[in-house]
């Protein structure tokens, strides 16, 4: 029979790599790094100030600090002191002056050293010698458990960090090291990465640096964000030495919460949904569930044969998957560790699992280069494909169903539930080691052994820029930010110009193009009128024309009509002149003359009817020429004008799409400077409170 080796996993090595790294070079306080106890350090403290007031024959209040006994019993008005957290034991609110009645009374506060001495104490455990164990009292700050398991999203804003938190890297190496743990906010644009002794929080639509975590206890291994998104847990330590899981509040940046005192680096970790237990794994091979109400542990699970290399809670809370590195991986029943289901099908190393956002099915990676999904009805496995050559190292489902995988080939890569690639993204210079959706599913990222981290769109797979788990010191962040603001407000000033003058020639586009459309419709407006006084102009020279007939006729008539009466006229007159005597023919005579000359005289005027109708009819006639000539000439420019118009239009189109992204240029870079002048605000106020950075 062949014997395989077991493969020399990435988990593995990174755990081994980070036991091998030197330890923090900062000159430690001996108090610090060593063990502070009642008898070597708070005693002679207390022997010294209180005693007199305080001892088995004077134990004023009740409360004798004389033995290590008398101060953990407390007074009469309860325990004075709670081992782990100094912010609520009473002896220290009173010596320090944070409550009355102020110890020691009537005097000046204990020297600070002394105040900082009996903290650090308080802190360690409360240790009574150098051969005590702690007996801290692991609650949370404030209740974490939650009433109800809401798998929506919850109501009001989601959790961002509100407080302003450190921006002063613990530790910053020469050399980036592997990216060793990545998680993403649920619901708000916030992703956490895992950086040496500390947790860089970043927002990753602007991809901007939001705060520093702390990690004393080493290297975090794991990050899970809560799935409400207000706490963020990490798990990690230091290989083959400790391991703890620690617990933040997202908006304070607070840390309110650990678990854990493994003697080797926690490797999984996870909250679950309703947020009374915390679950966490490695190379110890046993699953340990602690409450998160006092920090007891709840039960251990030994079934696992090697390393626990994952570890996941269902999102309804009721199930609990694991991961190990002999390829065992098992669900289990979230409250009372019994064994649900055994998934059998991996052939190497479990590196990774992911819970659907239903709850029915999960997602597992393995160093068998496959992604496997596994249905909880049955436990049985409805779909399996080849995800990466040489191992997949890390797999993540995103609310809508996608998901996220990344390994030894690389590469990171986008898949739908049946397998089928939906996006490949840029290789990395060497081992992909962990990836993950932002909330809204719009981008993905992803960081290697090298510790670059990638940014990608999913909808088209172009990076949009990188994330470090290594900054900078905030003096150097704040010279990079100050170049940078230099720059972008150089680059600021182009845009606003050729904003403003984009802005100009799209506006003396829109008014020539006003001016022509103003044209068209006087023009139009002349158009009509023209065309209604041609008809006018017509119907009078028609007019005119037929009144010259009429007015010949007359003539006629009346040259007749003058011509009888003056014949009439001329024989009377002749036959009044031969009878010189008779009265009444000389009377008739006058008449007669009378009626021809009113009879001449109607022809004379009808005579002048007849020419003033013809200039008439000439004056109609040229009217209507002129006025056809007008309403041709108006017709004509009607005519152009749409063609005019059309190209005014396009320019002013042209124009006006120009001017509008030359604005959104402008306003982009007016954004992007506002944002590195508030950025570089920033980073001089972190400066000024920013300790000392460690650097290796």
């Amino acid at each position: 029979m062949m014997i395989h080796a077991k493969p020399f996993s990435i988990l593995s090595a990174l755990a081994v790599f980070a036991a091998l790294q030197p330890a923090d070079t900062r000159a430690a306080d001996p108090k610090k790094s060593g063990k502070i106890t009642y008898e070597e350090h708070v005693l002679p403290i207390l022997r010294d100030k209180c005693i007199g007031c305080h001892n088995p024959d004077k134990s004023r209040g009740g409360l004798v600090v004389s033995t290590y006994a008398g101060v953990m019993a407390g007074g009469s008005s309860g325990e004075v002191i709670k081992p782990g957290d100094p912010d609520a034991s009473r002896l220290l609110l009173l010596v320090s002056h944070k409550q009355e009645p102020f110890m020691p009374p009537k005097s000046a506060m204990i020297p600070a050293e002394n105040v900082e001495t009996i903290r650090q104490w308080i802190l360690g455990g409360a240790l009574e010698n150098s051969g005590s164990k702690a007996k801290i009292a692991n609650k949370p700050k404030f209740e974490i458990a939650l009433s109800s398991i809401n798998k929506g999203k919850p109501e009001g804003p989601p959790p961002m960090p509100s407080m302003r938190l450190s921006l002063e890297p613990v530790v910053h190496t020469s050399h980036d090291n592997a990216v060793t743990a990545l998680a993403s906010s649920p619901w708000a644009p916030l992703v956490a990465v895992a950086g040496q002794k500390q947790v860089l929080l970043y927002h990753s639509d602007t991809l901007e640096l939001l705060g520093v975590l702390p990690f004393p206890e080493g290297v975090a291994y794991v990050l899970k964000f809560s799935r409400n998104g207000s706490l963020l847990l990490a798990g990690g330590g230091r290989g083959a030495k400790s391991g703890r899981a620690v617990v933040w509040s997202v908006q304070s940046g607070e840390r309110i919460f650990e678990v854990g005192d493994e003697s080797d680096a926690v490797l999984a970790a996870d909250i679950s949904a309703d947020q009374t237990q915390i679950a966490l794994g490695g190379p110890g091979k046993v699953v340990r569930i602690y409450s998160t109400k006092d920090g007891q542990l709840l039960r251990e699970i030994k079934k696992h044969t090697d390393w626990i290399y994952s570890l996941e809670y269902s999102p309804d809370g009721v199930l609990l998957a694991s991961g190990d590195r002999s390829a065992g991986l098992y669900i289990w029943e979230a409250f009372t560790g019994r064994e649900y289901f055994s998934l059998r099908g991996h052939t190497a190393a479990i590196t990774d699992v992911s819970w659907r956002a239903d709850a029915n099915v999960l997602a597992s990676g393995s160093e068998d280069t496959t992604i496997r999904l596994w249905e909880m009805e049955n436990g049985t496995q409805i779909k399996a494909w080849g995800g990466h050559g040489g191992g997949a190292e890390s797999v993540k489902f995103a609310r809508d169903g996608r998901i996220a995988s990344c390994g030894r080939d690389r590469v990171a890569r986008v898949w739908d539930q049946n397998g089928a690639q939906q996006r490949i993204f840029e290789a990395f210079p060497d081992v992909a080691l962990r990836t993950t959706f932002t909330h809204d599913g719009n981008r993905v990222l992803a960081g290697d052994w090298t510790g670059l981290i990638r940014v990608w769109n999913t909808a088209d797979s172009k990076q949009v820029g990188l994330l470090t788990a290594n900054p900078p010191t905030v003096a150097e962040q704040l010279e990079l930010a100050t170049k940078e603001l230099a720059t972008l407000e150089a680059a600021q000033n182009k845009l606003a110009a050729t904003a403003a003058a984009s802005r100009d020639a799209a506006q003396k586009a829109a008014n020539e193009l006003a001016m022509a459309q103003k044209a068209l419709a006087d023009n139009a407006t002349a158009t009509k009128t023209a065309t209604a006084a041609v008809s006018k102009a017509k119907e009078a020279a028609a007019k005119a024309v037929n009144a010259i007939p009429l007015a010949q006729a007359q003539a006629a008539a009346k040259e007749v009509t003058a011509k009888a009466m003056a014949e009439a006229a001329a024989k009377v007159k002749e036959a009044s002149a031969k009878a010189k005597d008779n009265k009444a023919l000389a009377e008739e005579a006058t008449k007669a003359q009378e009626l021809a000359n009113k009879a001449a005289g109607d022809l004379a005027a009808a005579q002048k009817n007849v020419a003033d109708s013809g200039v008439a009819a000439k004056t109609a006639s040229d009217d209507v020429t002129k006025a056809q000539q007008t309403l041709t000439a108006l017709t004509s420019t009607v005519a152009a004008l749409p063609k005019q118009i059309e190209a005014r239009a396009a320019a002013a189109k042209a124009a006006a799409t120009k001017a509008a992204t030359d604005k959104a240029a402008a306003d982009q870079g007016a954004a992007a400077l506002a944002a590195a002048r508030a950025r570089v605000d920033k980073l001089r106020a972190a400066l000024q409170a920013a300790p000392a950075v460690a650097r290796k």
